[in-house]
């Protein structure tokens, strides 16, 4: 026991209340586990909640219901002049955080979870100390996740400020719309932010040092992106490296393209979202020999259990891919199996999504990943524009591909860029967990007219048996 500190024990310690933790902290209460849940922010719901996934899809909701009104004309509906009260929005946005916040908290005590406020530090490999505002806590426990995520990466030559250079968190509060913003990284975070303000009304320029967008998705995907940027009227600028900032009014960013030639972009705010890396440091983890990964993620096995015995990581902070719903099912793994229940995290696909404008989502192998394992690929791809529910709802572009194994017919991924594909991704998701064949979606009904109905239509595309477009 560190002197001058108070000292208290229970059976599993959850370091970190993010998706993962919360998760894993609630779950253990359910199993009968006394579990202390410990987290040094204001919130429960670590990023994902107060400052991701969740406001970040209220702004875009926002941005694309007024994209919708000012665009309507060709449905014989005329807008003039929608206004943008920024203020109000992020006010709109914070309600709801504050209330998935607010019902974590509530979960966690009714499932008997002690929330512990502070910052934690291993001592050994069954005690940590955290740093509270009250003093420190030593506590020692049976087993311990470790939960605490990751953090946006900062780039050379701009250093973050909070005003004239921002990451996601500021993005999702600014006080008014940026007449010009620069966005570097055309990544998921990038290119979302980038479209809301964009439709919002700012002048949006995104800097990308890979030579084009999505590399590890197939090409149609990037070509369907690149298309909808230029509509929006967002400069895409591909294969240029962020080389300067110069703070000021307005600001100038520098990047270099091709042969180093200088491109000079005036900025309100900059936006910078490079990627991520662990919550890891300052954690006390080499006084408990736990090994990482050459990024510094934690290494774990099927059971999310790291190399000590007894000591758990989930989500962001184990690396793989970070995304809160994988963090949810990690986490739920690793509390079962504290309980001795038989768990283990053996799922079969991750799906993702990029809620941009078309939408970008997919689940299991592209076509690309299928012929490098092997695989006697065959694909169907069906277009929206070829969608009654599409036409309808005035958003025909992009369409839906299923990659599948052209000898037994069993399906090994899907592919979709449209207008709420994200909602496709859990019947594509179940079909590969169950090994499904393309006549299993087939042959199951689907309701008409439904944006689902274009997954039934790629797959009978595979088959040969298309109806509503002509087979390939």
């Amino acid at each position: 026991m560190v002197v001058g500190s108070v000292s208290r024990g229970c059976q599993v310690v959850v370091i970190g209340a993010g998706p993962g933790g919360y998760v894993a902290a609630i779950r253990l209460g359910q199993l009968g586990k006394d579990v202390i849940l410990i987290e040094e922010g204001p919130r429960l719901g670590g990023v994902c909640l107060n400052e991701g996934c969740i406001p970040s899809k209220a702004l875009i909701h926002a941005a694309d219901l007024k994209h919708e009104i000012e665009h309507a004309s060709a449905m014989g509906l005329g807008a003039e002049g929608v206004s943008v009260d920024l203020p109000k929005l992020v006010e709109w946005k914070d309600g709801i955080v504050k209330k998935l916040t607010g019902g974590v908290q509530f979960l966690c005590e009714k499932n008997g979870v002690e929330l512990l406020r502070g910052r934690a530090a291993f001592l050994s490999d069954r005690s940590l100390e955290v740093a509270t505002e009250e003093g420190k806590v030593e506590v020692e426990f049976e087993q311990a996740i470790i939960a605490t995520g990751s953090s946006t990466m900062e780039l050379p030559g701009f250093a973050h400020d909070g005003d004239k250079v921002i990451a996601a968190r500021e993005a999702l509060s600014l006080g008014e719309v940026p007449e010009r913003l620069v966005v570097i990284g055309a990544g998921y975070i990038g290119l979302e932010m980038g479209t809301v303000y964009a439709k919002l009304g700012s002048k949006v320029s995104v800097v990308e040092f890979l030579p084009d967008l999505f590399p590890a998705l197939d090409a149609e995907v990037a070509q369907a992106m690149r298309r909808r940027l230029k509509q929006l009227g967002i400069s895409l600028h591909l294969n240029h490296r962020a080389h300067a900032f110069e703070p000021g009014d307005p600001s100038i960013v520098t990047a270099l393209g091709p042969d180093d030639r200088e491109l000079q972009l005036e900025a309100d705010r900059v936006l910078v979202s490079v990627g991520r890396v662990p919550n890891t440091s300052g954690l006390g983890l080499d006084a408990i020999g736990v090994e990482l990964d050459e990024k510094g993620f934690l290494k774990t096995d099927d059971r999310r259990e790291t190399n000590v015995p007894g000591i758990f990581a989930i989500g962001d902070a184990a690396g793989g891919v970070l995304l809160a719903h994988k963090a949810y099912r990690e986490a739920k793994v690793a509390a079962e199996v504290i309980a001795g229940e038989p768990a283990a995290f053996d799922n079969v696909a991750i799906p993702a999504v990029v809620y941009t404008d078309p939408e970008i989502a997919w689940s299991g192998l592209t076509e690309k990943e299928a012929r490098e394992q092997g695989f006697n690929v065959v694909t169907g791809s069906f277009p929206f524009r070829a969608s009654g529910r599409a036409m309808t709802l005035n958003a025909t572009g992009g369409f839906i591909k299923v990659v599948a194994d052209a000898d037994s017919k069993q399906l090994l991924g899907v592919l979709a860029v449209g207008r709420g594909v994200s909602e496709l991704m859990g019947e594509a998701t179940l079909g590969l967990e169950m090994g499904a064949f393309l006549e299993d979606l087939a042959a199951t009904i689907h309701p008409h007219p439904t944006m689902s109905e274009a997954l039934q239509e790629a797959v009978e595309l595979a088959l040969g048996k298309a109806v509503h477009t002509l087979n390939q």
